[in-house]
């Protein structure tokens, strides 16, 4: 069942963009906020954005071999230190846009109470079930709670019962299915799924500091992508990101 779901789900999905369209790729994360800005944007110019979602670690791959994205909204700071290092973005449009926290959380109808704490034991709480966690070597998610889990002393028992997916919103859909006896993604995710149930957040001081960068990439060349990153700075956008549970950070990074 985990195979046919990674056949289906991971990666990279967008709708066919049109020659005038901005095109933006983003962290699997932020896709309800997102489609939400886009298509207030879209009532206010006129104009449309295309949205492929996915991994990080994907999408700036994707970028590198020349991918069409005027915008890339990475889930971490290290995806989009890679982008600069090669230099796929324009340096002086980054900022640090959206903060978020991960949680773990199980199917609605068998969620139990937790406390997350160093040595609690989350492997017997799984017992012969999967804990379901975005890849732990390269997508954010999957960092950010590996991370957590080995500063809580949690990893060593349960690194044999991963159900690893290429993105956060994959590793979502497993809990929610009932195919994985709880899982590790960020709060705004498991907001968005009401077959699942948070039964407990990480300790911000367990993990590095959950940042969403983002900036023009060198593909931008013309206003709309520009005016697109401004609105994903203004009022509205953060009225819809906060609504998704997002932190409003709108940080720029000085170069």
């Amino acid at each position: 069942m985990l195979a046919s779901l990674s056949a289906t789900l991971l990666g990279p999905r967008s709708g066919v963009a049109q020659g005038n369209d901005v095109v933006v790729f983003a962290a699997a994360s932020l896709k309800n906020a997102l489609d939400g800005i886009a298509a207030e944007w879209q009532k206010d110019t006129g104009k449309k954005v295309t949205i492929s979602y996915g991994a990080s670690p994907a999408l700036a791959r994707q970028i590198e071999q020349d991918a069409p994205a005027q915008i890339f909204i990475s889930a971490d700071l290290d995806w989009m230190d890679y982008a600069a290092q090669k230099k796929l973005i324009q340096p002086q449009s980054r900022g640090n846009l959206l903060g978020n926290r991960i949680v773990l959380i199980m199917p609605k109808n068998k969620a139990q109470t937790v406390e997350i704490k160093v040595d609690f034991d989350l492997a017997g709480m799984l017992g012969d079930g999967r804990l379901a966690m975005a890849n732990v070597d390269a997508v954010p998610a999957g960092k950010y709670g590996k991370a957590a889990l080995e500063k809580l002393g949690a990893w060593a028992g349960v690194s044999g019962k991963l159900a690893q997916t290429e993105n956060v919103r994959a590793a979502l859909l497993l809990v929610s299915r009932g195919e994985a006896a709880a899982g590790i993604v960020y709060r705004t995710d498991a907001a968005s799924d009401p077959n699942v149930s948070i039964i407990g957040t990480f300790p911000e001081d367990t993990h590095p500091a959950i940042v969403y960068p983002m900036a023009l990439t060198t593909k931008a060349t013309g206003p709309d992508a520009k005016s697109f990153l401004g609105f994903l700075r203004g009022p509205k956008a953060k009225t819809l990101f906060e609504a998704q549970g997002f932190m409003f950070i709108n940080q720029p990074v000085a170069n």
